[in-house]
């Protein structure tokens, strides 16, 4: 998603503060043996792609657009229609280029009473410029992949968990979290032409990325929140998708990757969800990390070469063409699957 800076990591991972690295390791494992697993709800990934096609239709999700607010409330509005607890985090965020971005932390709650949860991370904004496109590079993008998608896996795991009977309800509680201007960061290997006016929070172990996780990091929401552990779903939706064990993901919550891996592969996602360590990427789960909230990543990253991220990434390819519902079955259902072995 981000920038092109390194920090080295835990584990021999690089923290990547960015999405691209050039120096990758090459570690791969086996996976271990099966056991059986809890029972589940079926994840319908017609319905995803529906929530994810309703998004694009809206228009780009960027902040201070007509398109952003009109998202927004009807994810809220669909989140309430299943039952679910839901509250607004506004904010105001500076991004990088001076521009004020109004702002909302989108909060949704299953089993709100329910003391031991589980969290589901995702981001809901799209970025506003296409920088790494070839032919488009200032022109605003669909953002399927890189943002609706997590929102439409969470918005088909809420319709699924309210439909349950009492008796076939998950042991925890689920927490949906929505960032909001996540993806209105500096790249200086695409924008070099532009001041970073966010250069200093940076130099301080901020981000010009991330502005919806970093201000929920500082407010939570709710109050003094300790979820067992969280997930973040970051470009869950594409063609071919490939999700290697990501550096932070590794070193703030080891157990936690293996217990995703490991039930991806019983369930036959071992394509999708790879039994190899990547570099250490700034995303959403730095910050809810350092809120205290053990939080994975699961994103979409190239396996092998140079590149971290596939040709659609920041580009105008980025679109609905781009989503294959076969991708969202294999983490809506790894996802669904580690609520219920709870």
């Amino acid at each position: 998603m981000k920038l092109t800076r390194f920090a080295p990591v835990a584990l021999a991972a690089l923290l990547l503060t960015g999405c691209f690295d050039n120096k990758k390791p090459n570690t791969e494992t086996s996976a271990p043996e099966q056991a059986t697993l809890p029972a589940a709800p079926s994840f319908n990934p017609d319905s995803a792609y529906a929530y994810v096609a309703k998004q694009v239709a809206f228009g780009p999700r960027v902040p201070n657009s007509a398109a952003h607010v009109k998202t927004g409330d009807w994810v809220i509005g669909k989140f309430k229609s299943y039952g679910l607890s839901v509250r607004e985090q506004p904010f105001e965020a500076m991004a990088f280029d001076g521009k004020m971005l109004k702002s909302r932390n989108i909060i949704a709650q299953f089993q709100p009473q329910a003391a031991r949860r589980v969290t589901i991370f995702t981001h809901w904004d799209t970025r506003p410029f296409a920088d790494k496109d070839k032919q488009q590079k200032n022109a605003p993008f669909d953002g399927a992949s890189d943002g609706a998608s997590g929102v439409g896996i969470a918005l088909e795991m809420a319709r699924l968990l309210a439909a349950q009977p009492d008796s076939l309800t998950p042991a925890v509680g689920v927490d949906f979290i929505l960032f909001d201007s996540e993806d209105y960061g500096y790249d200086s290997s695409t924008q070099g032409e532009l001041k970073n006016q966010l250069a200093n929070l940076e130099a301080q172990g901020g981000s010009s990325w991330c502005l919806g996780s970093q201000y929920w990091a500082k407010n939570m929401v709710p109050t003094n929140y300790k979820p067992e552990f969280g997930i973040l779903l970051d470009m869950v939706g594409a063609k071919n998708g490939k999700f290697s064990r990501e550096g932070q993901s590794l070193e703030k919550a080891r157990d936690v990757v293996d217990k995703v891996w490991n039930l991806a592969s019983q369930l036959g996602y071992s394509d999708y969800f790879l039994f190899k360590d990547m570099v250490g990427i700034t995303d959403d789960h730095v910050y809810t990390n350092q809120a205290g909230v053990r939080t994975i990543d699961i994103i979409d990253t190239l396996p092998f070469g140079d590149e971290t991220f596939p040709a659609y990434h920041h580009t105008t390819q980025d679109n609905l063409a781009n989503i294959d519902k076969r991708t969202l079955k294999a983490v809506g259902q790894t996802v669904l699957q580690t609520i219920y072995g709870e």
